[in-house]
């Protein structure tokens, strides 16, 4: 059993990449796995500063949400991140997230298995090449870490668009084969 963490990084409640992270966390959990899921909506969360302290606390020196959800994704053995896509990259505040988590780079974490769940309103199969390039960066500064799996659903920009979208069905069999 694996300790999968799902992070929504949607600041829509009930967007359609939420609906999609809720899919891959009901697959994950019905192949018996610990499931926890956050949401990026309520939380606070301030810019990185790039004073590198972190390095040698093994924490970010700013108090706010992120350093609690830095916290979660050292110890999760799977980490997927589910977001939007505007402008034909991650949300901002997905970005904000990975800049903050930098003290993982430290660490002796423990995820390996990386997951992207994007949404768009476009749907042309390039729309999510650039989140997945962005996270893929950041997947690559951490040797026992991969980018395990992508799933993109297009054409849905409203919530609730995402209804009956076969991505839905895929998200859900990539969390039931984490």
């Amino acid at each position: 059993m694996s300790k999968v963490l799902v992070i929504s990084t949607s600041l829509r409640a009930h967007s359609n990449s939420d609906v999609l992270a809720d899919e891959f966390a009901r697959g994950a959990r019905e192949a018996c796995h610990e499931v926890e899921k956050i949401t990026l909506r309520d939380k606070q969360m301030a810019f990185c500063r790039g004073c590198l302290t972190c390095g040698k606390l093994g924490r970010c020196v700013i108090q706010d949400d992120a350093t609690a959800i830095a916290a979660a994704m050292h110890d999760a053995d799977v980490i997927c991140f589910a977001t939007p896509i505007y402008y034909y990259e991650m949300s901002g505040q997905m970005k904000t997230l990975l800049d903050r988590s930098n003290s993982l780079f430290y660490s002796d974490y423990h995820f390996h298995d990386i997951y992207l769940l994007t949404t768009a309103a476009e749907d042309a199969p390039s729309v999510p090449e650039r989140a997945e390039s962005g996270l893929g960066g950041w997947v690559a500064c951490y040797a026992n870490a991969h980018l395990a799996g992508t799933v993109f659903a297009g054409g849905v920009r409203d919530g609730g668009e995402i209804a009956g979208h076969e991505a839905l069905a895929r998200a859900y069999e990539m969390g039931k084969q984490v």
